[in-house]
């Protein structure tokens, strides 16, 4: 398994990096978590839409899903060409009708209710001389909503969704196959939910978007926060992301709040930045400091 940062800003993009998303390759199996502004754009340089088995959204703010219509549409022009390359000498708008619109669409989990938001998307941008294109959501995508605690196989891939504690509806999404174990938060505090999700995986995708713990009503990680839950239950690797800035010397202090409290490797997410995943035995956990005269 290996993952891929396409972006890690927290919000709208900055410094030249795309807000949220990752590419996770396990196997014959690519998927594409969240997909923020910018993010097709990474995408293209490292993969084809068009090879992606499946794309999950953890929740619908625009800095984790505003990029899916860019996505759809790419998908749906990667067909149109594929049929243009059939037909060189017919009129392209003539052609393009033949388009396959049963051909299945790339499965895209969003959570419940989202449908009707990615439809509301699609329809403030329409294409009145070429209604197809405006259709991404209906043939480019199968889109499927998920609720908390749904399970999916996607090829080699065994995907959960686990309810967290965000703002909007946020399920992490743990990920499991032969090669190896992820576990993705999306945006959330500290919540029950990231036990089951993250427990023993090989590495730990968690958002470090704050300072110091979140008590308030939004729901973000500090990297301390991250550390904890990584030492907690026994992660192989941490990656932190979901960053506020670029500034080095701001995401040097998230690492070392996080490896204050987590003895494994903890890296920081960074656009471009690649991370093999594979089995192995977590760390030890973090042994209590001596008390004097014990």
């Amino acid at each position: 398994m290996q993952l891929t940062v396409l972006g890690c800003r927290s919000g709208m993009p900055a410094d030249g990096q795309p807000s949220s998303g990752y590419l996770v390759e396990a196997g014959p199996t690519t998927l594409l978590l969240d997909c923020g502004p910018g993010i097709v754009t990474a995408l293209s340089a490292v993969a084809a839409p068009a090879a992606l088995d499946a794309v999950v959204i953890s929740h619908l703010h625009l800095d984790h899903c505003y990029d899916l219509l860019p996505l759809g549409k790419a998908l749906l022009h990667a067909r149109a060409r594929r049929v243009l390359a059939e037909l060189p000498d017919a009129d392209p708008f003539t052609a393009l009708q033949s388009l396959d619109q049963s051909a299945p669409g790339v499965p895209l989990y969003v959570p419940e209710g989202g449908r009707s938001v990615l439809d509301r998307l699609a329809a403030l941008f329409p294409v009145a001389t070429f209604p197809l294109l405006d259709r991404a959501f209906d043939i480019a995508f199968d889109v499927r909503e998920y609720r908390p605690g749904d399970v999916v196989e996607v090829g080699a891939c065994r995907l959960s969704m686990h309810l967290l504690r965000h703002t909007a509806p946020n399920c992490g999404v743990r990920i499991e196959s032969p090669t190896g174990s992820l576990a993705y938060t999306g945006d959330t505090g500290l919540a029950a939910g990231l036990g089951p999700l993250c427990h023993g995986v090989d590495l730990l995708l968690a958002e470090a978007t704050l300072d110091h713990t979140d008590t308030g009503p939004h729901g973000h990680l500090s990297g301390a926060d991250a550390g904890t839950v990584a030492a907690t239950h026994g992660v192989g690797e941490l990656v932190l992301t979901h960053f506020t800035t670029a500034d080095a010397a701001v995401l040097a202090a998230r690492r070392a709040a996080a490896a204050a409290v987590f003895v494994g490797p903890v890296r920081l997410a960074a656009p471009g930045r690649r991370f093999p995943v594979s089995p192995a035995l977590p760390p030890a956990p973090r042994l209590p400091a001596a008390v004097p005269g014990q």
